[in-house]
C-alpha cells in the first residue's frame, strides 16, 4: 500500500481516524479548559500544570495493570465505552462547586484507562490495515494527532476568551460522544485478539513476556529513551526563548508533520529498515548547536530538522509489529505508549533539573548529546544480535511457540 488514496479506500479506516480525530480534539480542548478552570479557582501554576497531565502519569498505572485487556477485549466495545467514559467523567468535572481534590480523581481515573484505549486503538489499526499499510497507516495517524493538537489548542485558547471554562468542558464532552457515536456507527464488532479473561496478572505475565526477547527490548528502549531525552529539552523552549517560544513549538510540529509524512509515503520499504538509526540522530544532532545559543531564526531551523527524526518512531513501530504475535498487537503498542509518556515525563524532570543547575541551552546540548549517546549504543547492541534466531515463548493462552527473527539496527 504506497498511496493515501488506496490507504482511504481500505474499510474501516476513515471512521477509525474520525473516531480518533475526534477523541484528540476532546482531550486537547478538555485539557487546556481543565488547567484553565484549575488555574483560575487556585491561583496555583503547579496544580493547573498537574491537572492537564497528571492522565498521562496515570497511564504507567495503566500500563501496569490494565494492559492485557488491549487484546482481550472486543475493540469497537472498549472503544465505544471508553469514550462514554470520557464523556461522563469531563462533564461531572464541569459540575460548579466540585472541589479540587475531586477534580483530580476523576482527571487519575481517566489517565489509568487511557493506557487501555491506547493499546486498543493501536491494536485495531494492526488489524483495519494490511502489513504493508501499517507504516503509511500509522503515519496518517501520527499526522491527525499533530494536526489536532495545533488546531485544539488554538480553538480552545479562542473559545476560552468567549466562553467559560466549564462551558468548553461540556464542549469537549460532546466530542466525546461524537467520537463515541463514530466508533459505534462506523467500525464492525470484531472479537478479542486473545483468548482469556484481562486480569493484573495477565497483564504483567504479558509485559514480562514482550520484555523477555532482546530484540524487542532493543525496540522499546530506541522507542522511549532517545525520544523522551530530546522531548525533554523540548520542555525548556519558554525559558530558553520566551518571547519566541510558540514559534520553536509550531515549526517543530512542522517538522514532524514532514517527517511522518515522508517516510510514510515516500520511502520504500526496504530503504525504510535501514532508517531507525539516522532519524534518531537526525532528532538529536541539531540540539548539539544550541550549546552556541544561536538565536530565534536558526534554533528555529536546527528545531524544524531535528523533529523530522522522530519518524523514527514509525521505522520502530513497524519493527516491534513484526517482532510481535498478532494476538499480543495491543498489548504490546499499549506498552510502547505508556513507556513513551513515563520517558518524556522524566526526560522533562531531568532537562528542568540541568537548567535549574546550569542553562536552558546547555540542558537542551547535555539531553541531545545523552540521546546520541544512547542511539549508538542501541545500534552496537542491534548489530550483534543480526541473523541470530529469536524464539517467543508462548502467548498466554495459545499452547504454541512461535519463532520471529531479530531485529536488525542500522
Amino acid at each position: 500500500m504506497r498511496s493515501y488514496r488506496s490507504l482511504f479506500r481500505t474499510p474501516e479506516f476513515t471512521p477509525f481516524l474520525l473516531s480518533f480525530g475526534a477523541f484528540a480534539a476532546a482531550q486537547t480542548i478538555g485539557g487546556l479548559a481543565l488547567g484553565t478552570l484549575v488555574f483560575r479557582s487556585t491561583g496555583s501554576p503547579l496544580l493547573s500544570a498537574v491537572s492537564m497531565f497528571a492522565p498521562q502519569l496515570a497511564q504507567l498505572l495503566g500500563g501496569a495493570f490494565l494492559l492485557s485487556g488491549a487484546d482481550r477485549l472486543p475493540p469497537r466495545a472498549i472503544l465505544t465505552a471508553l469514550a462514554l467514559a470520557f464523556a461522563a467523567g469531563t462533564a461531572v468535572v464541569a459540575l460548579p462547586g466540585l472541589p479540587v481534590w475531586g477534580v483530580f480523581v476523576v482527571v487519575l481515573l481517566q489517565g489509568l484507562v487511557a493506557a487501555l484505549g491506547g493499546g486498543v486503538r493501536g491494536g485495531l489499526l494492526n488489524e483495519i490495515l494490511t502489513k504493508d499499510g501499517y507504516v503509511l497507516g500509522r503515519s496518517v495517524y501520527n499526522m491527525v494527532w499533530g494536526l489536532v493538537q495545533m488546531a485544539g489548542f488554538a480553538t480552545g485558547g479562542a473559545l476560552l476568551v468567549l466562553l467559560s471554562p466549564r462551558t468548553c468542558l461540556l464542549l469537549a464532552a460532546a466530542l466525546y460522544v461524537l467520537s463515541a457515536l463514530v466508533t459505534r456507527l462506523g467500525l464492525t464488532a470484531r472479537p478479542p485478539r486473545a483468548s482469556g479473561r484481562p486480569s493484573v496478572s495477565a497483564t504483567w505475565r504479558t509485559n514480562a513476556l514482550l520484555w523477555s526477547s532482546r530484540p524487542r527490548r532493543l525496540v522499546y528502549l530506541g522507542l522511549w529513551v532517545p525520544n523522551g531525552l530530546i522531548v525533554g529539552g523540548d520542555s525548556l523552549y519558554v525559558s530558553y526563548a520566551p518571547e519566541a517560544a510558540g514559534t520553536l513549538y509550531a515549526v517543530g510540529a512542522l517538522g514532524m508533520f514532514a517527517g511522518d509524512m515522508a517516510v510514510g509515503r515516500l520511502v520504500p520499504p526496504a530503504l525504510r529498515s535501514r532508517l531507525a538509526t539516522p532519524l534518531r540522530l537526525l532528532l538529536a544532532v541539531p540540539y548539539l548547536f544550541f550549546v552556541l545559543r544561536p538565536g530565534v531564526v536558526l534554533s528555529a531551523v536546527a528545531v524544524t530538522v531535528a523533529s523530522v527524526g522522530f519518524a523514527g518512531s514509525l521505522v520502530l513501530q513497524e519493527r516491534l509489529m513484526s517482532l510481535t504475535p498478532d494476538d499480543l498487537a495491543g498489548q504490546a503498542l499499549g506498552l510502547h505508549a505508556t513507556g513513551m509518556a513515563a520517558m518524556q515525563g522524566v526526560g522533562a524532570v531531568i532537562a528542568g533539573t540541568l537548567a535549574q543547575l546550569a542553562s536552558p541551552a546547555t540542558a537542551m546540548t547535555l539531553m541531545a548529546a545523552a540521546s546520541v549517546t544512547v542511539t549508538l549504543t542501541l545500534a552496537a547492541l542491534g548489530r550483534r544480535d543480526e541473523r541470530q534466531p529469536d524464539v517467543l515463548a508462548p502467548a498466554p493462552g495459545s499452547g504454541a511457540v512461535r519463532c520471529y527473527p531479530k531485529a536488525t539496527e542500522s
